[in-house]
């Protein structure tokens, strides 16, 4: 992983964004103007905006709290970045880290409930469909009885 990222930063230009993909994996390259790489390795199912915008929070913290003059020398054993541990479990899951992404998981699920709410509003008119339909029979059903009930008591007179 170590000589795949290095070999991705050496070949990608300054001030540019890209995504490699080495075997299963895709690699997430960000290159500053000011030289600073990073790489995100992750499986294709990670979003990739969500892996930059990590880059870009990590690179602009770490130009922060790391000397300009320890980035082309230093190495994990001589520079102390405590705050990347804390970013990695943060975006562990994409949803929670990013917000568009949450948005978007949000509108996945309203899109569910209302296909499903018209389905059941579609069935429930074809029952009213049916109900009408049904009510239309027994309404002339209900004056055929009533046009014979009233010919057999015609003959009969109250008195």
């Amino acid at each position: 992983m170590t000589f795949t990222s290095q070999l991705i930063v050496e070949r990608s230009a300054k001030g540019s964004r890209a995504s490699v993909k080495e075997q299963e994996y895709l690699c997430h390259v960000y290159v500053r103007n000011d030289s600073l790489a990073g790489v995100v390795i992750a499986d294709s199912e990670y979003p990739s905006r969500v892996a930059f915008t990590l880059l870009e929070k990590v690179l602009d913290e770490f130009s922060k709290q790391v000397d300009r003059i320890e980035w082309p020398v230093g190495s994990p054993a001589t520079i102390h970045y405590t705050a990347l541990d804390g970013h990695l479990s943060r975006y562990q899951n994409p949803r929670e880290a990013d917000p568009m992404s949450k948005v978007q998981a949000e509108l996945d699920e309203t899109k569910i409930i209302l296909h499903n709410t018209m389905e059941s509003l579609l069935e429930r008119g074809e029952k009213l469909d049916d109900l009408v339909s049904k009510s239309e029979v027994l309404g002339t059903q209900s004056k055929a009885f009533y046009k014979t009930a009233r010919k057999q008591n015609s003959c009969c007179a109250v008195m």
